[in-house]
């Protein structure tokens, strides 16, 4: 029998490298997008680092968001789409329509393709940026039914592209769809192991933690999962009927400090104790830190902000069940540790 092929957008990706894994070794065949072919070996190592040896039901093709190129022929045969790809946050943007473009169009680009194509469902990767932002005041668990709120002011625009394109992906499906299926994951803050060097945004946080780069931190809650428990709710949305036209958020449930995060290290990973943070930063010196660093302003907007999240749709839904917030952080850092990303401080 010939295995359903799965086409997962932005191959080399850190979330999207551990859904390809679960995917090859669940027994599907996949087919990925890279932007450029130079990524094959390094998809092949990480995959290899996940335990899977046997390349032969992956495929890896070039096809660029920002380009109408080869998207047909990515998209032909393919029962599944996993759109995990997006235009990485620019810390140094001159405006913000150079990250809510190309992430607005690239999603639109991708669902057209898998309608033409005859696809059954797309899972789109969201995110708790499109969730969360611009609620003031907020003392009650986030849950999908939300949305972000573009009218708040200080919105950042990583936030915008990602509510901006998650919107336009279920205005597609329902104006322009023609019976294809969607379902979301919008993912609180992604760890767990990295099978490379080459890692997401959100994992540096825990390599500087590690390194003693950061003295120490703002006061920003957050939300924590482990990101072959995203994978994992992405393959549930992918087959379970009833997660046709669903969103559904990727969280433990728990809310953890970047404090609570460094004190989860430091009882891991004793001999690190000493890099580790003890301090936080006064919310005014955040705010005034970020007027001369663009790249502080994201978090200058987070700090101090209620960030409390349900999974109680994930979980009822589709009985998915993730690890603790804590499991996931220590698997970051030991993964860092494994691959000789991180290195042991030397003690005199």
């Amino acid at each position: 029998m010939k295995k359903q092929l799965v086409v997962v957008t932005g191959g080399s990706g850190f979330i999207a490298v551990h859904i390809i894994l679960q995917l090859l070794q669940q027994g599907y065949a996949v087919r990925t997008t890279v932007r450029s072919l130079k990524k094959i070996d390094l998809i092949h190592q990480m995959l290899a680092t996940g335990g899977v040896t046997d390349f032969g039901q992956l495929e890896i093709v070039e096809a660029d968001l920002t380009s109408d190129q080869n998207w047909d022929r990515v998209m032909a045969g393919a029962t599944y789409v996993m759109q995990v790809a997006s235009p990485t946050p620019t810390l140094n943007f001159k405006n913000e329509d150079e990250m809510i473009r190309p992430a607005v169009d690239g999603v639109l680009r991708v669902l057209k393709a898998a309608r033409n194509a005859g696809v059954k469902r797309v899972v789109m990767t969201s995110a708790y940026g499109a969730i969360f932002a611009g609620h003031k005041h907020r003392s009650t668990l986030y849950t999908e039914k939300d949305w972000s709120d573009l009218s708040a002011k200080n919105i950042h625009p990583y936030q915008k592209s990602k509510t901006l394109s998650e919107q336009a992906a279920w205005n597609f499906i329902k104006n322009e769809g023609n019976g294809l299926e969607l379902a979301t994951v919008n993912p609180v803050g992604v760890m767990g192991p990295v099978l490379a060097a080459d890692y997401s945004h959100s994992n540096i946080q825990i390599q500087n933690f590690l390194e003693g780069k950061t003295k120490a931190v703002p006061k920003v809650d957050s939300g924590y999962v482990d990101v072959r428990d995203v994978a994992s709710l992405h393959l549930l949305a992918m087959t379970a009927p009833q997660a046709n036209g669903e969103r559904f958020l990727a969280t433990t449930g728990e809310t953890l400090s970047m404090l609570d995060v460094a004190n989860v290290l430091r009882t891991a990973f004793p001999t690190f104790a000493s890099q580790l943070p003890t301090k936080e930063l006064p919310n005014a010196v955040v705010k005034a830190a970020a007027l001369t660093k663009p790249y502080l302003k994201m978090v200058a907007g987070l700090v101090g902000t209620y960030a409390e999240t349900s999974n109680a749709k994930a979980v009822t839904m589709l009985n998915w069940h993730p690890r603790s917030a804590a499991d996931a952080i220590i698997a970051t850092a030991q993964s860092m540790i494994d691959l000789g990303i991180v290195k042991a401080p030397k003690h005199n």
